[in-house]
């Protein structure tokens, strides 16, 4: 895989075209732009293009001639494409219902609403009785895509030896059975796998497109998924997901069959061995990543909520990864570099979220279920 580089803007990767009058770089302003490769660039390559761009035709003159070939060869870097597509209406802009928060207590007894993140542990059940169901197959086999990305930082969930109160990692601080990072991101739980003395956890990676990201911290990524998105069209990815959820008019009747979320736990590495090109479009099914999912029904999550405040968007389904797993740091920017060519502006999730408190037992489902194979089909 690529090792990261700092880079100049692609927009200044391209060449100008030559201000003199001959040759097909200025009389046809066709030009060789950068071509970049994920590792060297072969010597064939190279040769096939300069002797493409040498035997180029000088049209004021209706000889051909030989002129110095102009091209742009970058290696060792990955180059991701951020360019949005046309301009256009937006079906789901402010598709956001007003369901404010609401006082758990109250809530829970006079309308019953699970929340999350909740314990995730394999055995583990919730406290609080609930008459619906999760979704317990794939969600593209419910006619749901995913309609937005976004991570929190530290995990959410709590799941037992994975990411729970024994984690470490590069800003570790005590804060009883949670940790408090900067001074107003709330951090969750950490994965156990943070080693000081690898420098894999700690080698410096210039990143390009995320924003305030840490080599060695976790964190956890959510893809919320909808059957009312606007699945397969320009419009689909929303910022915020709320929009992208609740797109459509007069498609949900059962919010916990027809809602869900993908969440994956994860520590960021500089190390190309753990790269996956694909984290934008859902969550990684692949050897152990995405094979122990815990399934349950809650809420939305986030700061704004904990075991007092609750959550309105609820019940909605869960499948959760159980276990930690390494990550590339370049797998996190191309992910986010996907973000940025949306047609709906993704930015105010270019960063990690805080997270909220562990969820309560007596506030957390006891409908969790279990599933040990793929949630996400080859295409």
């Amino acid at each position: 895989m690529c090792p990261s580089t700092t880079m100049e803007n692609e927009s200044k990767s391209i060449a100008a075209p030559s201000s003199s009058g001959s040759g097909l770089l200025s009389n046809n302003k066709v030009l060789v732009a950068s071509i970049a490769f994920c590792g060297a660039v072969t010597v064939a390559s190279v040769a096939s293009l300069a002797a493409v761009a040498a035997k180029t035709a000088n049209t004021n003159s209706g000889t051909t001639s030989a002129v110095e070939p102009t091209i742009i060869v970058n290696t060792g870097d990955q180059i991701y494409g951020t360019a949005k597509p046309p301009i256009g209406e937006n079906p789901c802009e402010g598709k956001k219902p007003d369901l404010p928060n609401y006082d758990c207590v109250v809530g829970a007894i006079t309308d019953v609403k699970p929340q999350a993140g909740g314990n995730v542990t394999k055995g583990y059940k919730g406290g609080m009785e609930v008459d619906h169901v999760p979704i317990t197959t794939p969600y593209w086999q419910n006619k749901m895509c995913p309609v937005n990305v976004h991570w929190h930082l530290g995990a959410e969930h709590y799941s037992a030896g994975q990411y729970d109160e024994f984690g470490t990692g590069p800003s570790f601080t005590s804060n009883g059975d949670r940790r408090l990072a900067g001074d107003d991101v709330r951090g969750g739980f950490q994965c156990r796998n943070y080693d000081v003395n690898d420098e894999k956890y700690s080698k410096p990676y210039v990143w390009e497109h995320c924003v305030d990201m840490k080599i060695g911290e976790t964190y956890e990524v959510h893809w919320p998924h909808s059957a009312a998105g606007q699945c397969g069209t320009p419009n689909q990815y929303q910022t915020p997901f709320y929009d992208g959820v609740f797109c459509t008019d007069g498609v949900l009747t059962d919010t916990a069959a027809q809602i869900g979320v993908q969440a994956q736990v994860f520590t960021i590495v500089n190390d190309e061995a753990y790269y996956y090109p694909d984290m934008f479009r859902g969550m990684i099914v692949d050897g152990e990543y995405g094979q122990d999912i815990a399934m349950y029904t809650g809420s939305t999550t986030g700061t704004s909520r904990d075991n007092e405040v609750c959550s309105q968007y609820s019940p909605i389904t869960w499948q959760v990864d159980r276990k930690c797993h390494l990550i590339s740091a370049s797998s996190f920017d191309k992910m986010c570099a996907d973000m940025k060519a949306q047609r709906d502006d993704m930015s105010d999730d270019l960063y990690a979220h805080g997270s909220r408190e562990l969820v309560a037992d007596e506030l957390t489902a006891n409908n969790q279920a279990n599933r040990n194979r793929a949630l996400r089909a080859s295409k």
